[in-house]
């Protein structure tokens, strides 16, 4: 497994939250789904719109996979560029352990 982690520093406004949204409903979901990887997207945004994304996959070719359908998409015709400044940065990284804290066992 891998996951990659896309940040999004922020402040970011409502506009751009919005805008953000809706690339990721209407044009960046339906663009990874059609490569068949398995994905899982968690979305993390703090109080002044700061976002964290955490995408974990089965293999690091899917993420990279994933980024270059991303990046190919071209904006629909709602959508503004300057609404839509991309991440500041996103890293990829192995998963070393996944653990179920609750099936984990207790220490003596």
């Amino acid at each position: 497994m891998h996951a990659q982690f896309t940040f999004f520093d922020g402040p970011a406004t409502p506009e751009q939250l919005a805008a953000d949204d809706f690339a990721g409903r209407e044009r960046i979901l339906p663009a990874v789904r059609e490569l068949g990887h398995w994905f899982r997207l968690y979305r993390m945004q703090r109080p002044d719109g700061s976002r964290v994304y955490v995408t974990i996959a089965e293999t690091e070719q899917a993420l990279l996979d994933g980024q270059k359908a991303i990046m190919s998409t071209e904006l629909l015709a709602d959508e503004d560029p300057a609404l839509l400044p991309g991440p500041d940065r996103v890293e990829l990284y192995p998963v070393l352990d996944v653990v179920d804290i609750n099936q984990a066992p207790a220490s003596a």
